[in-house]
């Protein structure tokens, strides 16, 4: 499944996430960050898909989907979600946790390449904390865009490479709070705000809203902010 087509899943990073695939449930394990920031997510994508389409559901696709913690709370704020990964393992567990929940959400083992092949499109595709974990991040934001409907929307976060993420999130994340196991990221494919504008830009697409997600200490969680320095959410307009 994984091929050296452009925009291609990495086989390392799929392996890495496979591994994690039975604690990715687990919101003390190693994916309590992704826990902690899901709902400023899901709330920041929300609002802007509703002041497009509406209150009635939308088709989404949820690419890098990984156990599905973007995904289930996509369907439970009413939208038809295609959750996909490369990670075949992590597929399995989101299907598992969604039956346990009672959610119908489509999940598929594939890729975006796998996706294209067949013609599909959707009006608004998510793409959370993936782009860092492609060897080819101008081929994948290709990829997005040729699954994209006219006139739809793509949510992108990830992680801005700058001094303060590479202390936070990478160093402090990873060996001194061990928040993450190590060797989760690679600094060097953090992705600046006006990286992903230009990967944007050049796929078709028209950069629009970012905003920083960052701790709150006392309430837990993360909310939105105007500080980008870690990590950040971006929709770009098809």
């Amino acid at each position: 499944m994984i091929t050296e087509r452009s925009g291609a899943a990495d086989r390392r990073e799929v392996d890495k996430f496979d591994a994690l695939a039975s604690n990715w449930w687990d919101r003390t394990g190693p994916m309590r960050p992704l826990h902690a920031m899901n709902p400023a997510r899901t709330a920041w994508v929300m609002q802007r898909v509703r002041r497009r389409f509406g209150d009635h559901p939308v088709r989404m696709l949820d690419v890098g989907c990984g156990a599905g913690l973007l995904a289930e709370s996509l369907t439970r704020a009413g939208c038809d979600v295609t959750g996909i990964d490369a990670a075949g393992a992590a597929i399995a567990a989101a299907r598992a946790h969604a039956a346990s929940q009672g959610l119908t959400i489509a999940y598929r083992a594939a890729e975006t390449g796998d996706l294209l092949a067949e013609g599909v499109r959707f009006p608004v595709i998510t793409a959370l904390e993936v782009i860092e974990h492609v060897p080819d991040p101008q081929g994948f934001l290709d990829d997005l865009a040729g699954l994209l409907e006219p006139g739809g929307l793509v949510f992108i976060s990830t992680l801005n490479r700058t001094a303060q993420s590479f202390a936070v999130a990478k160093l402090g994340a990873e060996y001194l709070a061990r928040l993450l196991p190590v060797g989760t990221h690679s600094w060097a494919r953090f992705i600046t705000p006006g990286e992903l504008a230009t990967l944007c830009r050049n796929a078709g697409l028209r950069f629009g809203d970012v905003a920083g997600l960052v701790p709150r200490p006392l309430a837990g969680g993360f909310r939105e902010s105007r500080k980008v320095g870690v990590n950040y959410i971006a929709m770009a307009n098809g």
